[in-house]
């Protein structure tokens, strides 16, 4: 036309494009046209088609008709849209794990019959599967069109999920330098019934002649709601001092596949097995606390060495404790939360934060906070260490040599006070460690030594720990 024409006014149906569509690709909006600069109307109608397909619309098409002058610099057009009936999904069908829980399609990834087809939100919660630890997609999802239904199919199969874990620490006792041992057994059993439920049972036996029996189950989706059951069981006991019964109950709601909520009452019941003449600071007790939590978790599926990519989980709960001769009000606070910061494909920061809080007027030895070790701040005893408040932070420098082999470093410093005797102090840990992927699992190794702020370091303080995770 040996002209140049600047822009295009293009005029449409309201009642076939939302006005949001519009705002992607045009700052001039009015009731029946928009106004696009000419070099950009190709891709502007790529997008809009790609907005309208999102709706439900796969087959849609759309052009320009009646282009025609509008004066010396503008061109004018309509937009005709040709779309045949909105798509839903109408089937959904699992290929490959046939007995994959039908409630986690509904409630976890929220894909469910009668939703609008969009592709684009498919794959993305799809992909939301890598989260799960009993199964992994093995190909993009795929759809079958026909005449009046669409059916969506997934890929999936089944991974090992259960898992063994067992752990072996040992040190010299600094007051009678004598060699101890501790360590713990830990079973996970997940989704072996095809309900995505899990069962956990733990013993652990400590250097101080403590002893730990732990189980729980999670059931999720009960009923094929978004609801889920936890319930646990925790015995614990000190030498020939007291016992301590825990029992828990708790409901869940799965917000997505990285959000959980979770409200419930946890029942604690302690027994002083001493001379009750002997000690004031043992006594028996009753508590009955109302929690609240929330977890966010991802997972790292396809990382062998480090499966967890970041973890915060808050707890708060309130309730009375009982005594024969008297009742208090106490309140409970709980953090635990780490993530990985990944600098290059072999160097990483690991960073976690751990820590408890219990409220009361008075306190009990039996009814205190207990930590220190592989799993609070390393180079101390299992559980060695009482308080009324804690707070750890544990870093680690990792390296990886290879997709099976890691080192790395272990700084640890904490925080802890203990009321029943006026205590503050921190507490350092320092060594070193390395993880090894093998045919039985993964194999980790810790030296760690600890030290109190105002003592000095002892190698006869170091603690090793050994620990294997197997799947099967």
């Amino acid at each position: 036309m040996k002209k140049k024409f600047k822009s295009i006014y293009v005029y449409y149906n309201r009642s076939n494009i939302d006005q949001s569509v519009l705002d992607l690709v045009s700052e001039d909006i009015y009731d029946d046209y928009f106004i696009l600069n000419f070099s950009e109307t190709e891709n502007a109608l790529q997008i809009i088609n790609s907005e309208i397909s999102k709706k439900g619309l796969p087959f849609s098409k759309l052009k320009l008709t009646n282009i025609k002058t509008k004066d010396s610099t503008n061109l004018e057009a309509a937009l005709t849209i040709n779309s045949l009936e909105k798509r839903t999904i109408d089937n959904i069908l699992v290929k490959g794990y046939d007995n994959f829980p039908g409630s986690y399609l509904k409630h976890f990834l929220k894909i469910k019959p009668k939703q609008v087809f969009n592709l684009d939100i498919i794959k993305n919660k799809t992909n939301q599967l890598n989260n799960l630890i009993f199964a992994n997609e093995i190909k993009s999802p795929e759809i079958l069109f026909s005449k009046d239904s669409t059916t969506l199919y997934l890929y999936l199969e089944k991974t090992k999920s259960n898992a063994f874990d067992g752990f072996l620490g040992f040190g010299t006792n600094e007051e009678t330098n004598k060699l101890e041992f501790d360590g713990y057994l830990n079973l996970n059993l997940t989704n072996n019934l095809n309900f995505g439920e899990s069962f956990r049972l733990l013993y652990k036996s400590d250097e101080n002649d403590q002893k730990t029996f732990e189980t729980n189950i999670s059931l999720p989706y009960l009923f094929k709601t978004p609801i889920g059951a936890d319930l646990l069981l925790r015995i614990f006991k000190r030498d020939s001092s007291f016992t301590t019964v825990n029992q828990s109950g708790k409901l869940h709601y799965q917000v997505n596949s990285m959000n959980k909520l979770y409200a419930g009452v946890i029942s604690t019941e302690s027994n002083n097995l001493l001379n009750k003449n002997t000690s004031t600071s043992i006594s028996d007790y009753k508590t009955l606390h109302y929690t609240f939590a929330y977890q966010y978790l991802k997972p790292e599926a396809n990382d062998q060495l480090f499966q967890i990519r970041s973890k915060i989980f808050l707890e708060f709960g309130s309730g009375n404790r009982k005594t024969n001769s008297s009742i208090e009000k106490q309140t409970t606070y709980t953090l635990d939360a780490l993530k990985i910061f990944t600098l290059n494909y072999k160097n990483s920061i690991y960073l976690r934060v751990n820590g408890s809080n219990l409220i009361s007027d008075t306190y009990f030895e039996n009814e205190l906070l207990r930590f220190g070790g592989i799993n609070s701040i390393r180079g101390f005893e299992e559980n060695s260490i009482f308080a009324t408040f804690f707070s750890t932070l544990n870093t680690e420098y990792r390296f990886k040599l290879n997709n099976s082999i890691y080192l790395h470093s272990i700084i640890d410093a904490g925080y802890f006070e203990d009321k029943t005797l006026n205590t503050k102090e921190k507490l350092f840990g320092y060594g070193f460690g390395f993880g090894i992927l093998t045919k039985a699992g993964l194999l980790k190794f810790n030296y760690a030594n600890g030290k109190n702020e105002n003592t000095q370091f002892k190698l006869t303080n170091s603690k090793i720990h050994l620990s294997l995770t197997a799947k099967f």
